[in-house]
Formats: structure tokens, C-alpha cells, sequence
């Protein structure tokens, strides 16, 4: 399974260098330095007129002086496998920012990640480097005030740490570790319509690890208390980071008993055992009720589509 938002490959992280200030902002200064540009968490593209191809529109410092853009608050990315150059995020944002209108008139194309996601219309590592500067950008915005003191808190580490000026507490980006699964007797899975969901479409079931649980826990505490059927068997398959804004998706496989569903209606409006002729329709797009389950871009998609394919439940003994 390879779903679209993952872990970029065209940076190297060169994690063990963000705490070495001078290499950044001699990083940031250089003239080949790089800078992607998010204006209200919306990426600045380049896009051809049929719009169904883009990429990233990256910035040199100069042009970010032009636009009046304080390249100084820019969030390290990485630097570039091959030439070493330093590629940055610059979050332009609404926080009374009189620059967010202008640059939101100058540079369009602006597109949200999760349509740019779902059209498919950039390539994987791109995707994957939108969503790391906008899940840094996201906790930045949210972190301004440290939680222990209420002291204002200033950015460290190229952006990867901030650090509470008033009483030393250090904080880091935040990841919501979230289990998503493909609830399965073996033979047919089952799918659920929330209610924040599009009309017709059908995904799996998924929610929040909480403090103290460990993976299989939470994929079988989320499944009884959403639609009440009791787990046995949970099998890992793979994780894919979601930066909607900072989660991390869990995907697994949930073996249970056929049953009758009892769905909570806080969290889901409908809930149906579904085969696989049902499922390969509605990932083909051919549903004859216009069903449909969430896009290649999701690991709901790929985990939907091993049970398609019989993949998920190849070899298991219950």
C-alpha cells in the first residue's frame, strides 16, 4: 500500500543540524536557499491551464523580499540530497497579518492540500512535503503560549521546537496518533457514513488512541463503542502521516464474528456489512446506489481495496 501523503524522499531532514542556529540561517541566507510559501495553510502552486497538473512554487529569498515577506520566520524542511541547499516553509497567516489578502491575490494559484491530494495532480513527494510544512505551520499557530506558565513561547531549532522564555519549558510538534480499520469477518467488511461525510460515501471505521492504550486496545475499543462488535484477531498493515491537520494513521485489520451492527449515532449515521463485489464498485466508481468510499490518496482507500482484492485476509487463522 502506498498512499499519496507519506514521507517525502527529495529532503534529507538533517534532523541532528536544527539545533545548530549559524548552519540554518546560513542555510536560509544563501542564495540557493528555497522557500514554499503557505498562505492561510493553503500552498502556493504553479498549475497548467487544464489545472491538472501542478507543482510547488518555490521562492528565492530575493522574490520573498519583493513580496515583503519576513524570510526569517520560515520553518526548515530539509536540504537537498544532491546540492546541499536549504529548503524552507514560510506560513503567511491570518493572525491580523495585512500581507495574507495581498499574497492571497498575487500568487494564485492557492489550493487546500486535501483537494490537491485527491485530484492527484502532483507527484507524492511534493504532496508529502506540503503536508510537513503544513502540520509544522498548524502547531506553530497553536503553540504561541506555553501551557505550563502562560509565557510567550519563541521558535527554536529551525522551527522544529519552540521554548517558553519565562520558564524554560520546551515543547515539540504534536502528532495525534489515530487507528483506522477494515472491520472484517473474512468474507464481507464493514463501512460507515458519518455525518460530516459527502452524501453516499462509505469509509472505514477509525478514532483517537488515548493516553495509556496500546494499538490493538484502541482499534478494538473504537470498533465496540462505534458499531458493537467485538474484536479478536488485529493485524498491522501500515501507517500514513494525515496532516489535517498533524495525525498519524494507524490502518490495521479488525477480525470479528458476522454480527448485527449497533452504531453509535454520535459518531456514525449508517453502518452496513458490505462484500467485495460491493466494495470493488464503489472503489471503481460503479456503485449502482452511487456509493463511493474515499479516494487513492487515503489509507481507507488502500485498506478498502486489500479487502477488494482479498489481500487482507490472505493466510489468517481466526
Amino acid at each position: 500500500m502506498t498512499p499519496t501523503i507519506g514521507a517525502s524522499t527529495l529532503l534529507d531532514r538533517l534532523s541532528q543540524k536544527r539545533c545548530d542556529a549559524a548552519f540554518i540561517e546560513a542555510l536560509r541566507r544563501a542564495a540557493a536557499a528555497r522557500f514554499l510559501v503557505l498562505v492561510g495553510e493553503k500552498p502556493v502552486i504553479l498549475s497548467n491551464e487544464a489545472r491538472d497538473v501542478a507543482s510547488i512554487r518555490w521562492f528565492s529569498n530575493v522574490e520573498l523580499e519583493a513580496l515583503d515577506f519576513a524570510a526569517a520566520d520560515a520553518l526548515f524542511l530539509g536540504v537537498d540530497r544532491i546540492s546541499g541547499a536549504g529548503y524552507f516553509a514560510l506560513a503567511v497567516n491570518d493572525h491580523g497579518d495585512s500581507r495574507v489578502g495581498r499574497a492571497a491575490e498575487l500568487l494564485r494559484p492557492l489550493v487546500d492540500l486535501r483537494s490537491i491530494a485527491t485530484q492527484g495532480i502532483m507527484s507524492p513527494d511534493e504532496v508529502s512535503l506540503i503536508g510537513k510544512a503544513k502540520s509544522l505551520a498548524a502547531w506553530h499557530d497553536t503553540a504561541r503560549c506555553c501551557g505550563r506558565c502562560g509565557g510567550v513561547t519563541t521558535v527554536k531549532d529551525g522551527g522544529w521546537k519552540r521554548k517558553c522564555w519565562a520558564c524554560g519549558q520546551q515543547l515539540f510538534p504534536r502528532m495525534d496518533p489515530v487507528v483506522i480499520m477494515l472491520v472484517t469477518d473474512g468474507h464481507e467488511c464493514v463501512l460507515g457514513h458519518e455525518a460530516r461525510f459527502p452524501a453516499n460515501m462509505f469509509s472505514t471505521i477509525a478514532g483517537y488512541i488515548e493516553p495509556g492504550e496500546d494499538l490493538d486496545h484502541a482499534v478494538r475499543r473504537e470498533t465496540k463503542e462505534e458499531i458493537g462488535l467485538d474484536v479478536g484477531e488485529v493485524r498491522f498493515v501500515t501507517t500514513q502521516p494525515w496532516p489535517f491537520p498533524h495525525s498519524l494513521m494507524i490502518g490495521c485489520i479488525a477480525f470479528v464474528a458476522h454480527g448485527a451492527l449497533e452504531i453509535d449515532p454520535q459518531e456514525i449515521v449508517e453502518a452496513r456489512w458490505f462484500g467485495r463485489a460491493d466494495a470493488k464498485a464503489m472503489l471503481d466508481g460503479t456503485h449502482p446506489l452511487g456509493l463511493w468510499v474515499p479516494g487513492k490518496q487515503s489509507i481507507a482507500h488502500s485498506l478498502i481495496r486489500a479487502f477488494a482484492d482479498e489481500a487482507a485476509v490472505a493466510g489468517v487463522d481466526r
